[in-house]
């Protein structure tokens, strides 16, 4: 599988809005770093033709016509906060592009919200059609070889959903937008080769998880490969990348991963953990 981090930024991207002359808050990140520039968070995962994106945040337009994508067998939502969701009007375009409506899985709970929000999306209008279908997540759904699995996953005052991703014998699982785990989550995260996962920030946070915890997680569920996402303007490439332990990295925008499955270097590396 080929995994396209399409952006790995917390709400307010980084750099933030504001800065003393105007040009953007970056906090520690150093501007010179591109890896430091953080769209909101979406993933892109392609297998064999087949195309899913997770998240529709306000930065999709530029993330799509980034990565060059035009067409979407399926669209997964985690939630909906506006960082995940209020980009879901670009999906006209895919629409547009495909010529049928872009098929779109959420929680019951996420559609009750962004339904009702976005009704022109799914039940278009007198002069124009809908653009997407909106479908309960009642248990895995079949992409081409893919298997999207969800799992519920505490996020504050809120539930988010993970998701799960199998294709011939790999794995992948997507944790944005986490606080807290527990057993809802456990067959999700079993026997992964990547986990993205969230790490706002190196201190506690009301609805995100911050680093220590996450790296307890990492230590707990073994992934072969660990990338970081939804980091805020504290959590500077560079610092970060060099303080993580092996198999832990901070994503970036545009980093492309592929997912080659198990074997010795993965069984390796789990051992060494």
């Amino acid at each position: 599988m080929k995994v396209t981090v399409l952006g790995c930024g917390t709400s307010s991207g980084v750099p933030r809005i504001g800065g003393a002359d105007g040009a953007g808050d970056w906090g520690t990140c150093d501007p010179a770093n591109p890896k430091n520039r953080r769209r909101r968070v979406s993933l892109l995962v392609e297998h064999r033709g087949r195309t899913i994106l997770i998240d529709t945040g306000p930065d999709l337009r530029e993330q799509l016509l980034g990565a060059r994508v035009s067409h979407l067998d399926a669209v997964f939502l985690t939630h909906d906060h506006a960082d995940h969701a209020h980009g879901i009007d670009d999906l006209r375009q895919v629409f547009h592009a495909m010529g049928t409506p872009v098929a779109c899985y959420a929680s019951p709970t996420t559609w009750a919200v962004i339904r009702p929000r976005f009704s022109y999306v799914f039940e278009g209008t007198k002069f124009y059609p809908a653009t997407c279908t909106a479908t309960d997540l009642a248990g895995p759904v079949k992409v081409g070889r893919m298997q999207i699995t969800g799992f519920e996953q505490n996020h504050g005052n809120i539930d988010s959903t993970g998701y799960r991703i199998e294709a011939e014998g790999r794995a992948l699982a997507y944790s944005t937008d986490v606080k807290a785990l527990d057993q809802r989550a456990d067959a999700g995260l079993a026997d992964l080769d990547l986990w993205v996962v969230d790490a706002l920030r190196r201190h506690p946070h009301p609805t995100h998880s911050h680093l220590a915890q996450t790296l307890e997680w990492i230590a707990n569920y073994r992934p072969r490969r660990a990338l970081l996402t939804h980091m805020d303007q504290s959590m500077d490439y560079d610092a970060l990348a060099a303080e993580l332990p092996p198999g832990v990295e901070p994503g970036y925008d545009g980093q492309i991963v592929m997912v080659k499955g198990r074997g010795a270097a993965g069984q390796a590396m789990r051992n060494q953990a």
